[in-house]
């Protein structure tokens, strides 16, 4: 019998999809699944007439691959990747290489990693995005893990990526938890969008008092524009669909759930000291929608104190536009800053431009937007931060207004816009030569004697005041 290219374990939809992609572009795949009958059940059915093969244990599966043996794990991440490696282990030989498509912690990878090459054994950590039909039609690739591993695996990753004038969205992220770790910043960067849209919305539903209907033909609009997106895309047909009638996003529940990977983000970056203030404030946006029953008790209870809109429609519609997409490139300047800062914490040697290059096609976040991102890094690799890259200071300017009336307008009406709002604080923070940073400093001085440095002398000097 012909041996398989790679083995995969764990056959949930989007390993089973990944599978499909795999046998599509001629590679030979067997598949393995914690219980036997999720096996049957593919074989027989998604699986049916192609070459792909069944094991009904580990030591099969090991047996039906090719050496070095490729075998990739598609399971929930934590405990569950950990004992699926110990089982693994007893059946490999030093060359063989372990990958994980799921959305491990970064930090998990970088010990893996570590352990595993002291048995000889490669191990990848991968970031995968798309979800059910990226992994069938070409999802965003992000690898990373021992760099001897990425050989064994490129062409076949980079086949069945998604591709964007003919370049595929996968290319060797960095050593350790690189993979994992632009992954999650990605998956960052997702909360963020998806809050800025779901603001948008808001404010023109309860804030303009706009119909479904034309809040839809709003968003079609916009995806043939500035903010071509997937996610834009989606929220247009999302507004589309209609039950017994009546829109279907107003039959659902207004509280939001999440995986964590968005969490992660927030909490490394407060770890790393980056002010990643709209993807927190993504993150916290979901905690508080979460609060349903204490939020119906205080809208009893609270008073709005709101004023009124009785202002030009379409106009404030023109200003969201603007301040929609000036928030997207705080949110991604922001995500970047994270990468740069852990760069350097990990000692790892992140190409940002091809990370955009992987962003744009698969994966969630995938927008024309992106081209831009890696053009400016084409333009200056050692960019300090995308606002300061020309095309991105110029939309900004031109977005200045709408942004700013956007949130100002959001705040008369009373719709909570804690994205928007943030990545114009952030912004106003990050151009200011001045913050009152300096009384903050005295204030700490005053009551815990932690010095302060003063203009007047060099950087460095600490000064205490008897206050």
């Amino acid at each position: 019998m012909e041996k398989a290219d790679i083995g995969l374990i764990g056959l949930a939809v989007m390993g089973q999809n990944l599978v499909l992609n795999m046998n599509d572009r001629g590679y030979r795949v067997a598949v393995h699944n914690r219980t036997a009958a999720r096996v049957d059940e593919f074989l027989a059915g998604p699986a049916r007439g192609t070459g792909i093969m069944g094991a009904r244990s580990i030591e099969e599966l090991v047996g039906l691959l090719r050496p070095p043996r490729k075998i990739m794990m598609m399971v929930r991440a934590g405990e569950a990747v950990d004992e699926l490696i110990g089982q693994l282990l007893p059946w490999l030989e030093p060359g063989d290489l372990i990958i994980d498509g799921g959305n491990s912690l970064f930090r998990d990878t970088n010990r893996r990693v570590d352990a595993l090459a002291e048995r000889g054994i490669l191990y990848l950590g991968t970031g995968i995005s798309g979800g059910e039909e990226g992994a069938r039609q070409g999802p965003s690739i992000m690898p990373g893990g021992n760099p001897a591993a990425w050989p064994l695996v490129k062409g076949l990753f980079q086949s069945i990526a998604a591709q964007v004038d003919g370049e595929p969205c996968c290319h060797w992220v960095g050593e350790g938890g690189a993979g994992h770790y632009v992954k999650m910043v990605h998956n960052g960067i997702e909360y963020g969008d998806m809050q800025l849209i779901c603001e948008a919305y808001d404010l023109m539903r309860r804030g303009l008092g706009m119909p479904v209907e034309r809040i839809q033909a709003v968003f079609e609009t916009w995806n043939g524009g500035l903010l071509d997106s997937y996610l834009i895309e989606i929220t247009a047909e999302i507004l589309n669909r209609r039950e017994e009638g009546e829109p279907l996003v107003d039959k659902i529940l207004d509280s939001a759930g999440q995986k964590g990977t968005g969490k992660w983000t927030a909490i490394d970056a407060l770890e790393q000291g980056v002010p990643l203030t709209l993807i927190g404030e993504a993150v916290q946006a979901r905690f508080l929608s979460a609060m349903k029953d204490e939020r119906q008790r205080a809208a009893e209870r609270l008073p709005a104190g709101t004023m009124p809109f009785d202002g030009d429609l379409d106009a404030a519609v023109r200003q969201l536009h603007d301040a929609l997409y000036a928030s997207k490139i705080v949110s991604y300047a922001q995500g970047y800053m994270l990468m740069r800062q852990a760069a350097g914490a990990y000692s790892w040697n992140l190409q940002y431009g091809d990370i955009a290059l992987m962003w744009r096609g698969g994966c969630i976040i995938r927008s024309r937007f992106l081209s831009h991102i890696k053009a400016a890094f084409e333009r200056n690799p050692g960019l300090e931060n995308l606002l300061l890259d020309g095309f991105f200071t110029a939309e900004i300017a031109r977005s200045l207004e709408g942004w700013r009336g956007t949130v100002m307008r959001g705040i008369g009406r009373g719709i909570p816009l804690p994205a928007m709002s943030s990545a114009l604080n952030f912004y106003d923070g990050y151009r200011s030569v001045s913050l009152p940073a300096n009384l903050l400093q005295a204030q700490r001085d005053y009551f815990g004697a932690h010095g302060y440095e003063r203009i007047d002398r060099p950087r460095g000097e600490s000064f205490h005041t008897q206050w």
